[in-house]
């Protein structure tokens, strides 16, 4: 039954007609992010981990849901005001929370109560909202993992998924899964007429064993599940529990994709019959549904597919959506086996218009499309907290809230974030505040982890940056045009060693040679065998002149070397200046090194700068800038969220910086704070990131400041560019 299109076409629509554009007066822009570690009872274990993954919405709007499956637990969030949400309690379910959907006054949860893969087990909770307590439980026949409501009708899917260390995680593994329905009355659910819809023989693959993932009903009370193992679609009438129509979820053939984990995007790679394995999915109309191809056991195709309610493909992204995601700088290129990762789906009509939701689970991005009834139009990408999964619309407060599943605080990173977008008329969104142009191939500049930022000595807006160590493959030197909103990414230049790319580098800075080439600083780290680097590079990327620093002081250099780097001066008066990131071995605690190097007679000099204290984690310099008659640094702590103290703006008098010779007691400057980042970095109302590492004054006395977004690992890949003016 399934009739696929071909992609060749409908590629070049798609690149001609879902750039982003400017056309539409109304986006959504992020008004606030909510940590979930904030509804944690003060008895409870602060640093454990603790998820949001699935989440819906009271009737009214007013009141969050979110499954919480390592606490066991329901999660609510109060958003009255949106702009400000509040904690508002978790509530111990006696199981693993795997969906939840309110209706009324209700919220239906399912829940995982397996012993083990071979008998699974799972139950129906019914928890009253307004009371929050738990006022009716139904078991069910199996591991449920999504439950759905609409048009008087409950859908859950029992999955009872498969051990992925048994046979390498191949199908069958039974007992198979199969889908639950019953009628819903004004929220309340009759255990007795829970209905069991067998759905095996549909899948031609591993047909005896269905492993449904996702449900959702139609306004026809239509229900729509995803078999993701069995790469197969169902339809199922939601009143009699008749099979309508199934079919396999097909195919896709990928071109000019990034398919290796090598420090590098490129994206000459490609990938023919790439099962689509959806995921999530979600009714846009009557008819017609869409699905996030996350891919699971065979598969995944990097995007999102609209079907006819018969099976045939009304429209397929391909690699589309990867594409903007490359030029937004958040391909996680250290976990590209499914690419961007699509998971999740939400669909709703919002004033005049109908839009579809794709979140990134890799990419920590939710793609906004209009859907006109063909082609969808890419409006905007909003930025998720990390690994979005759960999204829920509220149209009637134009809100927008996504879950985020992956836990980083117990080791000192982010918690998971709620975050609510709020939908108005704005001339352009927030987001992106930079992004990248295309290439002579027609293809996204990629990029991320920008690190040091320079100006050109005379061209006001123009700048250039480079990326750091997580682009070990292909280390390179950026141009960005910061006269247009968002900033534009315009070209690139690779740092080469005798014409290969230079391997064994971090660059962290860069800085404006007078010749007009660059110079750029590496960071050294004895552990991966990586020295501290004064690079001499020409316009082209080229080196010309590597600078190790003097052997006495590499002896006492840690793994947190080399940082920004400025240039002051010029002929036999020129000095290039390192900031160093913080206290090597020889230095006393709170003083670190801003070295000296004079290109004339190559000799080396030092002073010392003195840190601000803090309470938790380092502290330490991410940028130095030459302006004038003194010199800006950028001195940050390494936290983020709400742990973020320090990320501060410094001047230094150019008279302070008189260098002693290496091995003589350094002279200790004196720094004057001239403006505290933290405040522009809360302005995007989300969680506080902790690398600001470039910083730049342009020719016409504009600053700038970028944060490093650590190529999306371990990192939502949202990267601030922020114009602060004159300083």
């Amino acid at each position: 039954m399934h009739r696929s299109l071909t992609l060749g076409s409908l590629a070049a629509l798609f690149l001609s007609g879902t750039a982003l554009t400017a056309s539409a007066a109304e986006y959504f822009d992020r008004i606030a992010s909510f940590p979930i570690t904030t509804n944690l009872p003060a008895d409870a274990d602060q640093k454990g981990e603790t998820v949001a993954e699935i989440i819906s919405a009271s009737e009214d709007g007013k009141l969050l849901v979110y499954t919480d499956s390592p606490r066991k637990a329901l999660g609510f969030i109060d958003i009255a005001d949106p702009a400000a949400p509040k904690a508002s309690s978790i509530l111990a379910l006696g199981g693993e929370p795997t969906s939840v959907k309110v209706v009324g006054g209700n919220a239906l949860v399912a829940v995982n109560t397996s012993e083990n893969y071979i008998k699974p087990s799972g139950k129906l909770v019914l928890v009253d909202l307004a009371n929050r307590r738990i006022t009716s439980e139904c078991a069910l026949p199996g591991q449920p993992d999504s439950v759905a409501s609409n048009a008087g009708i409950l859908a859950i899917a029992i999955e009872n998924e498969r051990d992925e260390d048994v046979n390498e995680g191949a199908l069958p593994q039974l007992p198979p899964g199969s889908l639950m329905i019953a009628p819903l009355n004004s929220g309340d659910v009759d255990c007795a007429s829970l209905k069991n819809v067998d759905l095996t023989g549909l899948a031609s693959v591993a047909g005896e064993d269905p492993e449904p993932e996702f449900v959702d009903i139609s306004s026809e009370g239509d229900v729509v599940v995803t078999l993701q193992e069995n790469n197969h679609i169902a339809v199922v009438d939601g009143k009699t529990g008749k099979v309508e129509a199934h079919f396999s979820a097909g195919q896709t053939d990928l071109k000019n994709i990034d398919t290796k984990k090598d420090g590098k995007i490129e994206l000459t790679g490609s990938q023919n019959g790439a099962l689509r394995e959806p995921d999530a999915v979600h009714w846009i109309d009557a008819n017609r549904f869409v699905t996030a191809n996350e891919g699971d056991w065979k598969g995944g195709s990097r995007g999102f597919t609209i079907f006819n309610r018969d099976g045939s493909v009304a429209y397929e992204s391909g690699a589309s959506l990867e594409h903007e995601i490359v030029a937004l700088g958040h391909y996680p290129d250290k976990r590209n086996k499914k690419g961007a990762e699509i998971e999740g789906i939400e669909a709703a009509r919002f004033g005049n218009d109908n839009l579809i939701f794709v979140a990134s689970e890799r990419a920590s991005v939710i793609g906004v499309y209009r859907d006109a009834g063909a082609v969808p139009e890419l409006a905007q990408v909003l930025p998720a907290g990390i690994a979005p999964e759960g999204l829920v619309a509220i149209p009637s407060r134009n809100l927008l809230v996504a879950t985020s599943e992956d836990d980083l605080h117990g080791d000192g990173g982010a918690a998971p974030h709620v975050m609510i977008y709020q939908r108005a008329d704005r001339a352009a969104p927030a987001y992106p505040t930079i992004r990248s142009e295309r290439n002579a191939e027609g293809l996204p500049i990629a990029w991320g982890a920008l690190s040091g930022l320079a100006a050109d000595r005379s061209q006001p807006g123009q700048l250039h940056a480079v990326t750091d160590s997580v682009y070990n493959g292909a280390p390179r030197i950026l141009t960005i045009d910061a006269t247009q909103k968002p900033a534009r990414i315009t070209g690139e230049a690779l740092v080469t060693r005798n014409g290969s790319a230079a391997e064994k580098l971090d660059l962290e800075g860069i800085a404006m040679a007078p010749d007009g080439g660059f110079w750029v600083a590496s960071e050294g780290n004895p552990e991966k065998g990586l020295r501290n680097l004064l690079l001499k590079v020409d316009a082209k990327g080229a080196i010309q002149e590597e600078i190790s620093l003097p052997a006495d002081l590499e002896t006492g250099a840690t793994n947190s070397g080399l940082e920004g780097v400025t240039v002051t001066g010029s002929g036999a008066d020129e000095v290039v200046w390192l900031a160093v990131q913080r206290e090597w071995a020889d230095d006393s605690k709170g003083a670190v090194k801003l070295l000296a190097y004079k290109p004339a007679d190559k000799s080396w000099g030092a002073v010392h700068y003195p840190l601000d204290k803090v309470d938790a984690g380092w502290i330490g310099l991410s940028e130095i800038s030459a302006a004038g008659d003194r010199v800006i640094i950028i001195e940050r702590d390494n936290q983020i969220a709400e742990k973020a103290k320090v990320k501060k703006l410094y001047a230094v008098s150019m008279a302070d910086m008189k260098p002693a010779e290496l091995g003589r007691e350094m002279p200790l400057v004196k720094k004057t704070v001239i403006r505290d980042l933290l405040p522009d970095l809360k302005a995007a109302k989300g969680y506080v990131l902790d690398k600001v590492e470039g910083f730049a004054i342009d020719a016409a006395g504009d600053a700038y400041v970028v944060t490093d977004n650590d190529g999306v690992d371990g990192s939502s890949g949202e990267t601030q560019f922020l114009k602060l003016g004159k300083l």
